[in-house]
């Protein structure tokens, strides 16, 4: 199956956790984050992940809310964002068709893929809308929804 590279994929990286967008607590002194805080591979620490803690305050690191597998309700266009920044997207039979780098600021993704070409996307809760296509959450509602419209 098409997706099999890609679960495996999304499951070795599972495991690394993220520091971005943290908020400091009122009263330490830091500054708080806000939704504009762009989520980017770069900007995490270049730690393993056994050393990874969150700051002080901040409770728990979780990868950022996008993260996960997005499709096309046909299912033709498989994008999985990885936890660390980069994308992986199949397209029919052909897996890794587009590899590549994002970074989400609000609900903005902005893409670049290994050759250089750059594209960008807006989230709608479980929606995606990126370049003319619409993706969905895989398993969402909304993907439910739209795969049933599509008889």
């Amino acid at each position: 199956m098409a997706n099999s590279r890609l679960g495996g994929l999304f499951s070795a990286t599972c495991g690394v956790l993220l520091l971005v967008g943290c908020s400091a607590e009122a009263g330490s002194g830091g500054a708080a984050s806000d939704d504009a805080t762009p989520y980017s591979a770069t900007a995490a620490p270049t730690a393993t992940p056994s050393t990874v803690t969150p700051p002080a305050g901040t409770g728990d690191v979780s990868p950022h809310p996008y993260v996960g597998m997005w499709v096309t309700a046909d299912g033709h266009i498989r994008q999985m964002l990885l936890p660390n920044g980069r994308y992986d997207e199949a397209r029919g039979e052909r897996e890794s068709a587009y590899t590549g780098s994002y970074q989400v600021v609000g609900t903005r993704i902005e893409y670049v893929d290994d050759t250089g070409f750059s594209a960008d996307g807006t989230f709608d809760g479980d929606v995606l809308h990126h370049a003319g296509y619409v993706f969905y959450r895989e398993g969402s509602d909304a993907h439910r929804q739209a795969r049933e419209e599509r008889g």
